[in-house]
């Protein structure tokens, strides 16, 4: 096999047969299979299974019944799954013209490259397959704030946003990636130097079906971009300012309505533990909870110990208030300072610590039914 080529779906099920036909013809003359990788909750794996059995080249269907990674981590089941090395990576909605196969393909084969990008931004390549306006400013605006945050990584890349693309998954390092969602590309140039080559491509409009963005994609985006960047604490700290912020709102917001200080410190303490804590389940510590204890333990742990650190907090923001004449919500946010790094060390080494292979406790038997009746990290 010469060429494996990727498609993760989502509820594509219009596009399926039209995309195989269309990737038949491009890669003529290719030894080439179709891998779906697939989350969808309609007919999509149907379909992909009634248009293989007469397909003229291989078609594979992985059906994940857990969408672990979204886009990107279906991508790498592709690329763990696939016949060839080279792996080509296309959306399933045809926006990526199966017809430019070729290019990629011809400059790939030149063997100076680890992966072609197919670009909107380069050469005769275009972005009309957007939507409006609005939606080529926040492309083009996301696309230029990756690049400036990578600025060597993505020296040679000016599409780094782009799901088309070939490469050779032996340069890719599938134990350092964490898929947060649909940017894999981003992904793997930002966690590798790469010999990259470019090739334009005219990005098309939908053959059929809805577009799947929105705004929780672009948060996801903001996210892996900050991840990448900075890492987890860095993740941890954005969390944890904004819940600074939402904590000194809310005592701002209790105080001006006549709540004592106090009183309105550990109204906003809580919310803000528990909104926290939802959040840094989702965004920080996701890759980490299926070794760690279950999601009520977690919780037990994150609450406890923030609830202890609040009680040591609030006296000393009494004692500034009381003694020092600071305002209340000054003292609250110079002490949020410095609760912030004694949580992310709590958090790292004791709240998302593997367990120890057969050490399960009483409680630990508890919480697991508790568990198993909750959602699901990714679903909090």
């Amino acid at each position: 096999m010469q060429l494996s080529i990727i498609v993760p779906t989502y509820n594509e099920a219009p596009n399926v047969g039209e995309l195989v036909r269309r990737v038949a013809a491009a890669t003529e003359g290719i030894d080439a299979e179709i891998v779906f990788v697939d989350d969808s909750s309609d007919a999509t794996p149907d379909e992909v299974v009634r248009v293989a059995a007469s397909a003229p080249l291989p078609v594979r269907l992985i059906h994940r019944a857990r969408r672990r990674g979204g886009l990107g981590g279906a991508v790498l089941e592709g690329l763990e799954a696939a016949e060839a090395d080279a792996c080509l990576v296309m959306d399933g909605d045809l926006q990526h013209p199966p017809e430019e196969i070729p290019a990629l393909w011809q400059r790939f084969r030149r063997g100076d490259v680890d992966v072609v990008v197919a670009s909107r931004y380069v050469g005769g390549g275009t972005s009309g397959g957007l939507a409006d306006r609005t939606r080529v400013l926040v492309s083009k605006a996301s696309t230029g704030l990756t690049r400036a945050m990578f600025p060597i990584r993505l020296k040679d890349v000016s599409d780094p946003m782009t799901g088309f693309f070939l490469i050779d998954r032996r340069t890719v390092d599938t134990e350092t990636l964490t898929p947060r969602g649909f940017k894999i590309l981003l992904e793997i140039l930002a966690r590798r130097s790469l010999r990259v080559a470019e090739v334009p491509f005219d990005f098309a409009t939908r053959h059929a079906g809805e577009s799947k963005a929105s705004v929780r994609q672009g948060v996801h985006f903001l996210t892996q971009l900050t991840a990448l960047r900075f890492g987890k604490m860095s993740l941890f700290a954005v969390i944890g300012g904004l819940g600074a912020l939402v904590n000194l709102a809310i005592m701002w917001g209790l105080t001006h309505a006549g709540v004592d200080y106090l009183v309105a410190a550990i109204i906003a303490a809580e919310t803000t533990i528990i909104g926290n804590f939802l959040l840094q389940e989702r965004f920080v510590f996701q890759d980490m909870t299926g070794a760690a204890s279950g999601v009520w333990s977690r919780f037990a742990k994150s609450f406890a110990f923030n609830n202890a650190e609040a009680l040591i907090r609030i006296p000393i923001i009494a004692l500034m208030v009381e003694t020092w004449h600071f305002s209340a919500v000054v003292a609250a946010a110079i002490t949020l300072v410095f609760a912030f790094v004694l949580r992310f060390v709590f958090h790292s080494l004791v709240v998302y610590a593997p367990q120890r292979v057969g050490e399960v406790s009483p409680a630990r038997h508890f919480l697991d039914e508790l568990d198993a009746q909750a959602m699901s990290p990714g679903e909090l």
